[in-house]
């Protein structure tokens, strides 16, 4: 894991992920938060649903964010003080999730202001928002 340092940061730096949505994460989650709502684990019940199928958690989305905050931009040693997101569109099973998250503002030399997103594999956002961080004062790692 890395850090940047407040003073590294710039307007514009991003990082970004890809992951591919499995029934094994979607059951992870369920099995960690306890949300087994038959919307994520029940293929019937998807099946009859207005999305005619089975979609993942929007919080499991969210959390390829953290991912990113924590261990890439600004990485280890952020403090998360905030996350506005908008849920805009599905996530199916085996949707390959693009995870992208780029400073748009650099506040008091204390913290910054990043766009939150998601895209899957038809480069549709369907998580869209802004987090709050406080990076650590110095950069580490590699």
């Amino acid at each position: 894991m890395k850090s940047i340092g407040i003073k590294d940061i710039k307007l514009g730096q991003r990082a970004s992920v890809k992951e591919k949505i499995t029934e094994e994460m979607v059951m992870a989650y369920a099995n960690v938060t306890g949300d087994y709502n038959p919307q994520h684990i029940d293929e019937n019940y998807g099946k009859k649903s207005i999305f005619k199928e089975r979609i993942a958690h929007g919080m499991l989305s969210v959390g390829f964010i953290s991912r990113l905050l924590g261990t890439e931009l600004p990485g280890m040693g952020s403090i998360y003080m905030s996350q506005e997101v908008k849920f805009l569109a599905p996530v199916k099973f085996g949707d390959v999730i693009e995870t992208i998250v780029e400073v748009v503002d650099i506040i008091d030399e204390k913290k910054v202001k990043l766009r939150t997103y998601c895209l899957n594999q038809d480069n549709q956002i369907v998580i869209d928002g802004f987090a709050m961080i406080k990076p650590p004062k110095y950069s580490q790692g590699d």
